[in-house]
């Protein structure tokens, strides 16, 4: 059983809550006898599934590929590249984890809107088609893009939406700093990969940029993430946003670890260190955007 927690891959998981939340805050006072909770529960199930179906998908699709089968590469358990889990075992449990995202999602689309389904079904897709299908489009340097519009934009601006039943500035607006972290997330861990990954032809943004772009790639979105913040906190006339800007005491560490060159196993404490600055930032700017002065 602690293989499979650890193939899920628990690290990761901040990238689903944090949206739920911030989104969710970003909903307070513009729903008509408070919040719809069973809504915010549903959809942070949703958010979460998604996720560990997307690493489970995503440690199928590279095990079969023999993509994962480089015994020098470093980084998270690897089910199927370590031969811990059969393949099928492990496709069955991304399935589930897609099934449990679609039957609680259902319940929302049949709530809020149809136009739910639509969302659903691609964020799915989008999940499986990461590493899986022919072209996965995470080999061809797209993973940034999908993690910042589904775990950011997508899972912040629609956890509002399953609120309100409308798309709203603030959320769209919140929506960017939560992503642009989430994007952090999934910079690190390439970085790591980056020879792995060169050698198995895997040719994610981080291989195509090279080391020292990818390292200021990792920077830039966590500096552009402190940066949103009075914007956010001023467009929503909450300025306890701000009470998120302390976080960055805690980016400081893994960003200069960065900056000076952490490579292979030094990186595995800085994609754990990204996520707690991840969870912290966001509990703190969903705590502030819930504040209504």
């Amino acid at each position: 059983m602690n293989v499979w927690i650890a193939g899920a891959r628990p690290r990761t998981l901040p990238a689903a809550v944090v949206p739920v939340l911030v989104g969710t805050a970003c909903a307070v006072d513009k729903v008509d006898g408070g919040l719809i909770w069973w809504r915010a529960v549903a959809a942070m199930v949703v958010a979460l599934a998604l996720q560990v179906a997307t690493n489970y998908a995503n440690d199928y699709s590279d095990g079969v590929r023999g993509t994962d089968a480089d015994d020098k590469r470093v980084g998270p358990v690897r089910l199927v590249g370590q031969g811990l889990a059969s393949p099928a075992s492990v496709k069955r449990a991304a399935m589930a984890s897609f099934a449990v995202a679609g039957v609680v999602g259902t319940a929302l689309a049949i709530a809020v809107g149809p136009e739910l389904f639509v969302v659903g079904a691609l964020a799915i897709g989008a999940g499986w088609f990461y590493t899986g299908g022919p072209r996965p489009y995470g080999y061809a340097g797209l993973g940034e893009a999908f993690v910042f519009v589904f775990f950011g934009v997508v899972a912040t601006a629609g956890s509002t939406y399953v609120q309100t039943g409308e798309l709203d500035a603030l959320g769209l607006a919140a929506s960017v700093p939560v992503g642009l972290l989430a994007t952090a997330l999934l910079v690190v861990n390439n970085l790591r990969d980056i020879p792995g990954d060169t050698l198995v032809g895997k040719r994610t943004l981080a291989v195509r940029l090279g080391d020292r772009r990818t390292r200021w790639l990792y920077t830039g979105c966590i500096v552009v993430t402190f940066v949103c913040v009075p914007f956010v906190a001023g467009l929503g006339g909450r300025p306890a946003a701000a009470v998120a800007l302390p976080a960055v005491i805690l980016a400081s560490k893994p960003v200069t670890q960065v900056l000076s060159g952490a490579r292979g196993p030094e990186l595995i404490p800085v994609l754990g260190a990204t996520g707690r600055v991840q969870l912290v930032f966001g509990v703190l700017f969903a705590a502030g955007l819930a504040f209504i002065p």
